[in-house]
């Protein structure tokens, strides 16, 4: 069986882009776009990967992350964080939460697929 992404984005533009870069590659990718309900649908159904944005509509990625550390279950489910906003103290407090991986917008197929693979394979 293949693994599971749940990708937490608001922009459609990225959210096709990677749906399909992921699913070509043999992956189940699954949306969410509100982030006032994003750690609620994490908790229902856990993926093997998060992909979550930083700015959402309702909660920030930051606070969603905040959520799913604090949270026995999902303490260790790896997460990228992905922002348009690449500063220095965006990836510093993405880090501090707890995030496995932060990436910038733009970012390159081969980027998104290689940062995936090797994330899930530990």
């Amino acid at each position: 069986m293949g693994k599971r992404v749940l990708l937490i984005e608001d922009e459609p533009n990225i959210i096709e882009a990677i749906s399909f870069i992921l699913t070509r590659d043999g992956w189940t990718v699954h949306t969410h776009e509100d982030g006032e309900t994003a750690a609620e649908r994490v908790r229902s159904r856990p993926p093997d990967l998060v992909i979550l944005d930083v700015m959402l509509p309702g909660r920030s990625g930051y606070d969603i992350l905040r959520d799913l550390r604090g949270a026995e279950d999902t303490r260790a489910l790896p997460v990228m964080m992905l922002t348009a906003r690449g500063q220095t103290k965006d990836r510093e407090m993405a880090m501090e939460l707890g995030a496995t991986h932060f990436m910038t917008k733009p970012f390159s197929n081969a980027e998104i697929l290689e940062n995936v693979r090797t994330l899930v394979a530990g």
